[in-house]
């Protein structure tokens, strides 16, 4: 059974950079055929794909979020990380991560999310 833990701090200050961890277990990060995905979803407004990280570690991002969004992982934590930076309080929102098959190009398991505020 694989399990995500997304982990960071829950209030960040405008302008500053929001920096998230998911620790995964039950399954290396760098198995084939998998992404490891980071998805958002503001109060009151539906789910954000933000972007992912391959087995190889190639990474991919949403076109609206691309310049302020890097992926990056640590094979040896079997972890990967989301920074955003430039937040700003529209960037509020529960931050998840998770699974996504290549073949189904869908989330099969989800960390359980982590609300990130931004505030002064």
């Amino acid at each position: 059974q694989v399990q995500l833990q997304e982990s960071g701090p829950g209030l960040v200050k405008p302008s500053q950079t929001l920096s998230l961890t998911c620790t995964v277990s039950g399954g290396s990060i760098t198995t084939n055929y998998y992404y490891w995905t980071w998805i958002r979803q503001p109060p009151g407004k539906g789910l954000e794909w933000m972007g992912a990280i391959t087995s190889s570690g190639s990474t991919s991002y949403s076109p609206s979020l691309k310049s302020r969004t890097s992926i990056s992982r640590d094979t040896s934590k079997n972890q990967f990380t989301l920074q955003l930076s430039s937040v700003t309080p529209e960037d509020t929102a529960v931050y998840y991560c998770a699974r996504r098959g290549i073949a189904t190009m869908d989330e099969d398991y989800w960390g359980q999310g982590t609300q990130v505020t931004v505030s002064s």
